[in-house]
This record gives structure tokens, C-alpha cells and sequence, in this order.
């Protein structure tokens, strides 16, 4: 997405707590100096605005693409936002744009099965907030493969730039750039983490925090 949607996106996700500096732990067991919770987009508005940022950024990465699909829980609501978005995009000149999700457990009753909406096919974009270790993904590929449609990329919020592995062992890749070379499919994000650093090169209010998720890339992060 041209930096300044992302910066735009950035601010946005500070101004609604869903960007924050301190120390947090993360799943990996890091001690980051940001953490990024796509969960606290929770009211009308923010989510109203939340898909108009994902449509902006799958319209701008120019890919061809018939549908959305968005991996329980987290994607159920990112994919049905950023599907309304995507309805009131000039780009696809009035064209609909299906999405489906899917049930942690199978349904074993009424339509039964693990997919709920429109039915898997064409070519379909993963939505999710962001890439950890790709679990989502490689659940969101086999489902889509097992239907006869082709994954053609994966949408995230915010891409965090950084290094998988263990102390001492760290991959030389993201948890992105893995999704990529395994699946042969781009992945767009509406922001990084060098949006991130330029929002705080760029604010005076946030200068206290700049050292410390600097250093963090440095330890961490991949080269943009």
C-alpha cells in the first residue's frame, strides 16, 4: 500500500489502542516494545473503517482475485468487512464480491461441514490481522485446495518484519516471507513495521519508544 495509506492505517490503529508501546511478551516468548491486537478493532466504526483499509490495500496490489475467505475467528469478521468495503470500490466497477469462513468444529447438522457463505472457488484471498507462524494459513490453503480454488494471496494488517526461530537459531526468513516461498502466493499487508518506525521517527510524543523498537529490529527483524 503507497506509505501514505499505511502511515494513515498506523495512526489509526495507535488511536484506537490497537497499536501499542511498552513491553509485551509474545507467543513466541520475545519481549516486544509493541504489540498489535487486530481484536480491539470491536465497534461499528472502527471495523467500518478497518475494511475500508484492507479493500484499499487489495485494490492497490493489483491482483486478480474472485473472492475472500477469512480463517476462524479472528478472519470471520475482517473477510465480511473488507467484502462490504470492496462493494463501494470504484475499481471493480459494481462487481460482488463473495466471501466465505470457516467453523473451528464441523457442524453436524442443518448444511453441515467446516465452511460457512459463498462456495470456494476462482481464485481466493486469505484475510487475517497478521502472520505468526502461519498455522491459519496452511489451514486456509488446505481447505481452499480441498474445494478445487486456487489460494491466490493472503491480505494481513500489519506485517511485523520479523524473524522466525529460537535464541540463537533464528530463521533467516519471516514468518511472511515463509508463507510466501511455501505457497507460491504474495502476501500484501496494509503496513510494516518500517510504517511503524516511520511514525515514530515522525513523532515527538512517541520519541521515548523509538530506541527500543529499533533495537528490536535490529535483533529480529529482516531487511525491508
Amino acid at each position: 500500500m503507497p506509505g501514505s495509506h499505511a502511515q494513515a492505517f498506523v495512526r489509526f490503529a495507535l488511536e484506537q489502542g490497537v497499536l501499542r508501546f511498552g513491553e509485551f511478551k509474545t507467543k513466541s516468548g520475545r519481549l516486544s516494545p509493541y504489540f498489535f491486537n487486530a481484536g480491539l478493532f470491536n465497534d461499528g466504526a472502527s471495523v467500518g473503517r478497518l475494511g475500508q483499509f484492507y479493500a484499499q490495500a487489495l485494490v492497490d496490489a493489483g491482483l486478480d482475485f474472485d473472492m475472500l475467505f477469512g480463517p476462524a475467528y479472528k478472519g470471520i469478521p475482517l473477510a465480511t468487512t473488507t467484502a462490504v468495503a470492496l462493494s463501494g470500490q470504484s475499481a471493480l466497477a459494481g462487481r460482488p464480491v463473495p466471501f466465505a469462513f470457516n467453523r473451528k468444529e464441523a457442524k453436524d447438522h442443518g448444511e453441515g461441514g467446516v465452511l460457512v457463505g459463498a462456495p470456494l472457488q476462482g481464485r481466493v484471498v486469505i484475510i487475517d490481522d497478521v502472520i505468526t507462524a502461519g498455522t491459519s494459513v496452511r489451514e486456509s490453503v488446505t481447505l481452499i485446495r480441498a474445494a478445487g480454488a486456487q489460494p491466490a494471496a493472503v491480505l494481513i494488517a500489519l506485517d511485523r518484519m520479523e524473524r522466525a526461530g529460537a535464541e540463537g537459531a533464528l530463521s533467516a526468513h519471516s514468518a511472511v516471507q515463509d508463507v510466501e516461498q511455501t505457497y507460491g502466493i504474495p502476501v500484501v499487508s496494509i503496513a510494516s513495521l518500517v510504517d511503524v518506525m516511520a511514525l515514530l521517527e515522525g513523532d515527538a510524543a512517541l520519541a521515548e519508544h523509538r530506541d527500543a523498537v529499533a533495537a528490536y529490529r535490529d535483533r529480529y527483524g529482516i531487511s525491508a
